[in-house]
C-alpha cells in the first residue's frame, strides 16, 4: 500500500514539476527532472524491460494523441514547442511518466475497461483544464467541444494503455521480494 501511494505521489510531483517549469518557460528543466523520476522508477522495478517498453509505448501514443488534438485545434501549447512536432516534448515526457502508474498505483484498473474509459473521460480533460490554469495549454473554442473531444480521446486511449499494461501480470518493485 505504501509503495502504491509513493508511486502515485511520484507521478503527481513529476506532473507538477513539468507544468511549473513549462509555465516559467523552462520546460527542459522539468523534463530532465521528470525523466529522472521515470528512470528511478524503472530501476526500482523487477521487470525493468516491461516498464521501459510501456514508458516508450505510452510516450509514442501520447505524442500521437496530442499531435492530433493540436492539428484539430483542440489543444494549443504555449511553451516548449519545437518546429518538427505538433506538441511539445514536455507533454510527451508527461505521458511517459503517466505510464509509471499503470502497473502500480493504477493497476486496479487492469481488466476493467468500462471503468478505465470513464476514468479517462474524466481525468484526461481535467488534467488539461488544470494545465490551462498554469497557462501552458489552451483549448480551442468552443471549450465544451474541446473537452468532449478530449474526453472521447481519453476514453479510448486509457483503456488501450491499461490493456498494454495488463498484458504483463507480474508487477512490483525489486525491494518487494
Amino acid at each position: 500500500m505504501t509503495i502504491t501511494l509513493l508511486n502515485y505521489a511520484q507521478y503527481q510531483i513529476g506532473w507538477l514539476i513539468i507544468v511549473i517549469s513549462a509555465s516559467r518557460a523552462q520546460p527542459w528543466l522539468g523534463m530532465a527532472l521528470a525523466l529522472t523520476l521515470v528512470c528511478g522508477h524503472i530501476l526500482l522495478c523487477r521487470t525493468r524491460r516491461v516498464e521501459f517498453t510501456l514508458v516508450i509505448l505510452t510516450g509514442s501514443i501520447g505524442l500521437l494523441v496530442d499531435s492530433v488534438n493540436v492539428m484539430l485545434g483542440v489543444l494549443s501549447f504555449s511553451t516548449g514547442t519545437v518546429d518538427f512536432m505538433p506538441c511539445p516534448p514536455w507533454i510527451v515526457v508527461m505521458w511517459m511518466q503517466f505510464a509509471t502508474t499503470f502497473r502500480h498505483s493504477l493497476r486496479w484498473l487492469v481488466g476493467r475497461p468500462a471503468l478505465t474509459a470513464l476514468c479517462g473521460a474524466v481525468g484526461g480533460p481535467l488534467a488539461y483544464t488544470l494545465g490551462t490554469k498554469f497557462g501552458v495549454v489552451s483549448m480551442g473554442p468552443p471549450m465544451v467541444l474541446s473537452l468532449g473531444i478530449l474526453a472521447l480521446a481519453w476514453a479510448v486511449t486509457l483503456p488501450l494503455l491499461m490493456w498494454l499494461a495488463g498484458r504483463h501480470a507480474r508487477t512490483g518493485y525489486r525491494f518487494w521480494s
